[in-house]
């Protein structure tokens, strides 16, 4: 029980962001335990995927390459990754909390007889025993628990955004090729078809505007859109519209929009909080954006405790003339 074992997703042969998050969280909790942190590749002629992974710093970098790993197979994902585990025996077993992760994580864990904590917004090691130390939204979001587990190895899927994105460095990992025997009469997934998305997800965006409670129409919400366009044209970045969980509740805008512990955690280089009070559970899901702005009625709100910028008006008043300073 050696090391800290993530597993890497790409998509297209190129390393996803929540992959860069998973890097950084392990080799931190590696610094605190004093053992390395390494990665295991899956798939089907992936030597250029695992030599990017090996520029981040890590200690091993493990191939699983069978022509059966082709794509995402979850049935084979799963038997070649138990096979590492047990050659290996991981102390701690990250995974990203995305499709992949919630699809690989309980049967591995099944297979090895350890507990698994899903959905993690953050975890640490106890200094004075060495545990790893869960946070996880519990109760709908309506609070948040530390969790401590007994099995090894340790298993958890962490949240996006969870971690700063880790950076490449100047050694590389050594890459050990692995070749794990499949046997091709347990797949029940032959092939995965995938579709290329329509819509940004919000996490990707520059800038997020979100509305709350405080919005009194659902029509106000247009004011949002045309300030989120002219910001846009303004300055080229990605802009888009989000919401606390009460505008999601009224039906007024569809829980992929949704900020918080309870929707999507995000980390842009703005947030623009329009008549969000901010609760504890929306807080959680924008703190780390790099500058707050909040909009707000009441003086006293939480969110004006956390933001960088603070403007006390109604949100009537004010966003015509922001448009109009952007727009002339």
């Amino acid at each position: 029980m050696s090391e800290i074992l993530l597993l890497v997703e790409s998509k297209d042969g190129v390393l996803d962001k929540k992959t860069l998050e998973l890097i950084r969280g392990a080799s931190g909790l590696g610094k605190e335990l004093g053992i390395g942190a390494s990665a295991v590749v899956v798939g089907n002629q992936t030597a250029q995927l695992a030599e990017e992974v090996a520029s981040f710093g890590l200690a091993k970098v493990y191939k699983l390459e069978h022509p059966l790993l082709e794509g995402f197979k979850p049935d084979a994902w799963v038997g070649a990754l138990e096979w590492l585990c047990k050659q290996i025996a991981p102390r701690i077993v990250l995974m990203s909390h995305s499709f992949v992760g919630k699809e690989v994580a309980p049967r591995l864990a099944c297979r090895l007889n350890t507990e698994l904590t899903t959905d993690c917004l953050a975890l640490k090691i106890d200094p004075n025993d060495g545990a790893l130390v869960r946070t996880k939204p519990i109760y709908g979001g309506n609070a948040i628990a530390a969790l401590r587990c007994e099995g090894l190895p340790q298993m958890v899927t962490v949240r996006k955004n969870a971690f700063e994105p880790a950076e490449q460095v100047t050694a590389k990992s050594d890459i050990f090729d692995m070749a794990p025997a499949i046997d091709e009469s347990i797949l029940r997934v032959k092939s995965i078809k995938t579709v290329p998305e329509q819509v940004v997800e919000l996490d990707k965006a520059n800038v997020v505007i979100s509305g709350g409670r405080g919005i009194v129409d659902k029509d106000d919400f247009q004011m949002l859109t045309d300030l989120a366009a002219a910001i846009s044209k303004a300055l080229g970045n990605v802009v888009m519209i989000g919401c606390s969980r009460p505008v999601v509740d009224k039906c007024w805008m569809t829980s992929d929009r949704q900020v918080g512990l309870t929707g999507t955690i995000i980390a842009p280089d703005a947030y623009v909080a329009v008549g969000i009070s901010g609760a504890i559970q929306h807080l959680v899901g924008m703190i780390r954006s790099k500058k707050i702005v909040a909009i707000n009625t009441d003086p006293s709100c939480n969110m004006f405790k956390v933001a960088d910028y603070g403007v006390v008006a109604d949100y009537k008043d004010l966003i015509p003339a922001l448009l109009k300073k952007l727009e002339g």
